[in-house]
């Protein structure tokens, strides 16, 4: 009979217990993320990795192991800001009224804005080289921004008359005059100026 430490070692492990190491492993990469994603907000320069792994509180081979290079990890940054925005913008809308989703799906792309901060040479270079597709984020962005207008007007709540497309050139302007982490309460006023040109004209009694 053999021994089954050295014959049958695997079979003893049940399903889970193998699936707990890439669990492991997926948890480790997503906080490795976030805090990339902070230390690139908070950033006036590009951040080096061994910065982002001392304040991820790891050595700089366990950030190279999850993300071999600056780019693959300024690409992970930017896909997980982009998916935020295009699914925030159903997951707002099924707890806010459609203006409020709006507002608030706003601090989300202002958030977007602040992260490339960091990492904006490296995430020029990338869309330059067709490694990150420029196009496509604006297409993406430009229907989470449709779903909630599209909501707005079925409920009233805002005009018939704007694209997302003018929104989008709103926003760009804002966080251009008024980035967030500089003038957050300045930023917050103009888009509650937006709003307030969003929303449809009284009419009157």
């Amino acid at each position: 009979m053999g021994d089954p430490n050295t014959t049958g070692a695997r079979s003893v492990f049940t399903e889970a217990e193998l699936r707990a190491p890439r669990a492991d492993a997926t948890r480790n990469r997503d906080q490795l993320l976030a805090v990339a994603t902070r230390v690139f907000v908070s950033a006036d320069a590009e951040p080096s990795m061994r910065a982002i792994a001392r304040e991820a509180g790891v050595g700089i081979a366990t950030l190279y192991r999850h993300f071999p290079t600056r780019e693959s990890l300024v690409d992970a940054v930017y896909r997980d800001q982009v998916v935020r925005l295009t699914t925030g913008a159903r997951e707002l809308l099924g707890r806010l009224p459609p203006a409020a989703a709006m507002r608030r799906w706003m601090d989300l792309f202002g958030d977007w804005i602040a992260t490339k901060n960091g990492m904006l040479d490296t995430l020029l270079a990338m869309i330059e080289s067709g490694e990150i597709a420029h196009a496509q984020t604006r297409s993406e962005l430009l229907a989470a921004i449709t779903t909630i207008l599209d909501a707005g007007r079925a409920a009233g709540d805002l005009r018939s008359d704007v694209t997302a497309e003018d929104i989008a050139a709103s926003l760009i302007g804002i966080f251009t005059v008024a980035p967030r982490r500089d003038q957050e309460a300045k930023a917050g006023r103009l888009l509650d100026l937006l709003m307030d040109g969003l929303r449809p004209p009284t009419r009157p009694a």
